[in-house]
């Protein structure tokens, strides 16, 4: 079993940063491409980027590409959430994933384990 736990969220005004941090407990995370993703009030859980286990391969959604920057530091069991430039509509709790797969994946059903989330307020 792996728990995961997010950090780093909080208020932020447009153009500001913040950066996320998952870190997991139970077992390791090297082997296991991780993800976040985010869910604003009334919609459904959305994803954001992904990493493969090494982190040697990224993915992005397209509205966050050229702000965001995942990372990871498996010594740490850690996983990173960069976000540069945030705009009002990046408001979220965001989450973090890890998938017992060992390429990067991008939706939610491949996801096998989830953190509690993090609130992201960005204000204009």
């Amino acid at each position: 079993q792996v728990q995961l736990v997010e950090s780093g969220g909080g208020l932020v005004e447009a153009g500001g940063s913040l950066r996320l941090s998952c870190t997991a407990s139970g077992r390791t995370l090297s082997s296991r491409a991780m993800g976040w993703f985010r869910q604003a009030s009334g919609k459904e859980r959305e994803f954001v980027a992904a990493i493969s286990p090494s982190g040697g391969s990224t993915r992005y959604t397209d509205s966050v590409k050229g702000r965001f920057s995942i990372s990871r530091n498996n010594p740490k069991n850690t996983l990173y959430l960069q976000m540069n430039s945030l705009k009002p509509e990046d408001t979220a709790v965001y989450y973090c994933g890890a998938s017992d797969r060992n390429m990067v994946v991008a939706t939610t059903r491949m996801i096998d384990y989830w953190g509690q989330g993090t609130q992201v307020t960005v204000s204009s």
